[in-house]
Formats: structure tokens, sequence, C-alpha cells
């Protein structure tokens, strides 16, 4: 076998790589976190326009993947073939990303065509970013353990990135604004500072990360229509999209109620950076372990666990009274174990499928994975807009005011009950993942066995030209 293919990687390029998880998510978390909430109170939207509003630029960003997942396969640059957008990519996300918390002075009707024209650009750029960042990791090395280890320490940076967000951001806007005498504009110097540390962050991964795995010739011939190729041959991945959908919903619509919650059910306003920080703060703990914990119990247990964690904190915040912030605090706590483990760990599992469908049908296609894992994740996303926006509209919210108890229920069964049956449906579908190690390690060999004979078969044709 390569033992480039299969080597150590030094945990320079790993803090390098993981760099690029931390920038996306001091832009992208601070995004999914607080926009609905800046837009119905700050930037004068109605809950059911936001809303929906998340939904259609969801739907729209998702169908974008598997068309930019193919482009991304097809690329051939000197800098390799997924790096080269961390590098173009990383100022336009910050610019438009500042875009998206500037308010304009428009009607209505100009408001809201401004807040889908940032927001599609915004999500695009991500995804232009983001597919290929996440197929990276299948081109630095095949080890698996490597992989879970290069994951942990994206993930480690990723939920350091996220409890930055929880913590800083709520206080630096309020700084801003007390600052300023302008809460638009708090938030618009805050989205700011945070783009451009993000940028630079982004064009740092691109500089510590190399590009390993070998790239057969056959791999230029992708096309989008594979994608119908891999749900047929490759089950790992139609698993593990589902499950993908499934987490970012339960995680989208945790993150963007939380604030909700804390504001009006809790009356703590002055408590919603510690409730966000307790929603990342068992990542610096947990996440180191995790490549000794799979090694101990397995891909399947672990993520049964987690969620099984992650339902006991909701069950325990649903019957907890919202005076008695201690248990409160502590039960967001227990719900965010177990959430940053599942979602954590997932990502290691993609790397997996991409192996998996070069050995069934000789491709390996990280970039459309990723699109289509990106497909799937963002529909997940996209929840996190639309199921708070219509619930809480449904329970008659109404935003910058006292709510009524019929609102604030509605507040409490968007923040536990839905989360928990997503994470029932997610419980499911992951004991259909037929991809255990012994089979991984098998395949493996297979596919170093396959790049040992192309590249034999290079040098031949090499040796026979210069001969000639």
């Amino acid at each position: 076998m390569s033992s480039e293919n299969l080597k150590r990687i030094s945990i320079i390029e790993k803090v390098g790589y993981a760099s690029g998880d931390f920038a996306c998510n001091l832009i992208y978390a601070t995004v999914s976190t607080y926009l609905l909430f800046f837009y119905t109170d700050v930037f004068g939207l109605s809950a059911a326009a936001a809303g929906t509003m998340f939904l259609v630029v969801r739907v729209v960003d998702a169908l974008a993947d598997p068309f930019i997942g193919t482009i991304v396969d097809r690329t051939n640059s000197k800098f390799g073939r997924f790096r080269p957008y961390l590098l173009f990519g990383a100022f336009p996300f910050a610019i438009l990303a500042i875009l998206c918390f500037t308010t304009p002075n428009f009607s209505d009707m100009g408001k809201l065509i401004y807040a889908y024209i940032t927001y599609v650009g915004l999500s695009l750029t991500y995804t232009t970013i983001n597919v290929p960042y996440g197929a990276l990791t299948s081109a630095m090395t095949r080890n698996n353990q490597e992989v879970v280890s290069i994951t942990s320490v994206r993930m480690f940076f990723a939920n350091l990135g996220g409890l930055i967000v929880a913590f800083f951001v709520p206080l630096l806007s309020t700084y801003l604004r007390d600052t300023t005498g302008n809460s638009a504009l708090g938030w618009q110097l805050t989205m700011s500072i945070l783009g451009i540390i993000g940028a630079f962050l982004l064009i740092f991964c691109f500089k510590s990360t190399k590009e390993r795995v070998v790239l057969q010739k056959s791999e230029e011939k992708i096309k989008l229509l594979d994608i119908f190729e891999q749900f047929r041959f490759n089950r790992p991945l139609v698993v593990l999209s589902l499950f993908f959908i499934i987490i970012f919903g339960v995680n989208s619509i945790s993150n963007s109620v939380g604030i909700y919650y804390v504001t009006y059910n809790l009356g703590r306003e002055d408590l919603v950076k510690w409730y966000g920080l307790l929603g990342s703060l068992p990542a610096l703990i947990i996440l180191p372990f995790i490549p000794r914990i799979n090694k101990w119990i397995g891909k399947k247990k672990l993520l049964n666990f987690a969620l099984l964690l992650n339902i006991i904190g909701l069950l325990a915040l649903l019957i907890v009274p919202p005076s008695n912030v201690f248990l409160v605090l502590f039960c967001r706590l227990i719900a965010a174990t177990g959430s940053v483990t599942a979602g954590a760990y997932m990502w290691a599992l993609i790397p997996e499928t991409i192996e998996y469908g070069e050995y069934k049908t000789g491709k390996r296609m990280g970039g459309l994975i990723y699109a289509i894992i990106g497909f799937f994740f963002k529909f997940g996303m996209a929840l996190g807009g639309i199921v708070p926006g219509l619930i809480l509209d449904k329970f008659g919210y109404v935003s910058n005011q006292i709510q009524t108890s019929q609102a604030l229920t509605g507040i409490l069964i968007t923040t536990t009950v839905v989360p928990i049956i997503f994470l029932i449906l997610a419980i499911i579908d992951i004991n259909f993942y037929n991809l255990d190690e012994e089979e991984y390690a098998k395949m493996v060999r297979e596919l170093e066995n396959r790049d040992k004979v192309y590249l034999d078969n290079i040098d031949e044709f090499k040796i026979q030209k210069l001969e000639s």
C-alpha cells in the first residue's frame, strides 16, 4: 500500500485544515444562529416572511450543490483539486456576510428583496467553499484513523468557532449597539469583524494543507448523472445523507430558537450568551477523545449513545420550569453533549462513503459526494428557519413585546418536542449503516492495489515513450 496515502498527518496540517471550519463557523454559525432574530427584531421582517425566505434560500442553495460538486471534481489546477476554492472564495464570503447584516433604507418589499439577494449570494458562496473544503479530507489521506483524528481536530475548532459566536456575538453586538446608539450598526460591525478574521483563516487553511491521494484519470469523466449511480450502489451514502438532514435540522432549530427561548420563556436576555456557550462548550472536552471512543465502542454505539443523551437533555428541558435557571442550563449542557458528539463524528463517515463509492463504481467523486451531503444538510438547516418561523407565527409570536402564554408554548415546543421527534428518526436511520471497520479495511486494501496498478501503468507508459 502507498505509504503517502496512509501516512500520519502532522498536527500543524491538522490545525491548518481545522482553521477552515473555524473560519466558516465564525461567519456561518453567526448567520444560522442570529440571522432569523436579526431579520425579525432588527431588520423588520415578519416571522413568517423570514421563515419562508430561509426555506426558499436553502432550496435554491441545495439544488446548486450537485452542480458545484461536479465542477469541483473536474477541477485540475496547480493548487490541486479542492484547495483553490478556499483561496478565491475567502473574501467574497466575508463581504456577502457583512451585506446580510446591513440594513438599507428600503421599503418593506425592497428590504425583503435585498434580504433574498444577499442571503442567496452568501449561501452559494459558502457552498462553493464548503464542498471542496469537506472533500479535502479524503484527498489528504486514506488512513481511517487519521481521517477520524483530522475530523476531531476540525470539529474541535469548528465548535470553538461556534462557542465564540454563541458567547461573544451577543456580547459584542450589544456593546457596539450601546456604543453607537444603533442596533443595526452594532450587528453590521460585529459581522464585519468576524468576516475579516474568517477570510484570513480560510487563506491560512489553503496554505497549510496538501492533497496526497492519487486521482485517477477516469475521474475527469465525472458528470452530474453520476449522483444516481451513487445512490444506486452506495448504501452508506444514502443512510448518511438522511442522517445529515435530520441532525442539521435538529441543530439548526435548536440554535435559531434558543435566543427566543431564553429571551421570552426565561425572561433573561442577559443569559443568551451563556445558553449559547453551553451549546458548544462540551465539544472542547469531548472531541479530543472521539478517536479513542471510536476504537473502543465503534461508530454505531457511539452515535446511538450520543443521540440518546441529546433526547434525555431535551426531555428534561421540557419539564423543568423556566424559573429554575440552573436546571435549565444544566439540561442544555446534557443535550449539547450528545448533540456535539453526534454532529462531530458524522463528518468522519463521509470519507468512508467516498471510498465506498470508488470501490463500487471505479470513480472517486469527493466533490460530488460532499455536494450530495451538502444538498441534504442544507435542507436540514432550512428547517432551522422555516420550522421556528412558522410555529412562532402559528402560536401568535409578535417581536419586541411580552409574549402570550400560547406564544411561549410554541417556543417551548419548538425548543424540545420537535427536535426529539427528529432525533428518534436519526437513531432509526443510522442503524442501517452497513460499513463496519473490517469491511472498510478490506475495501481500502483493494483501492490501494488499484492505485498501484494505475501508477505502474503510467510509469511503464512514460518509459515506453522515452525509449521511442
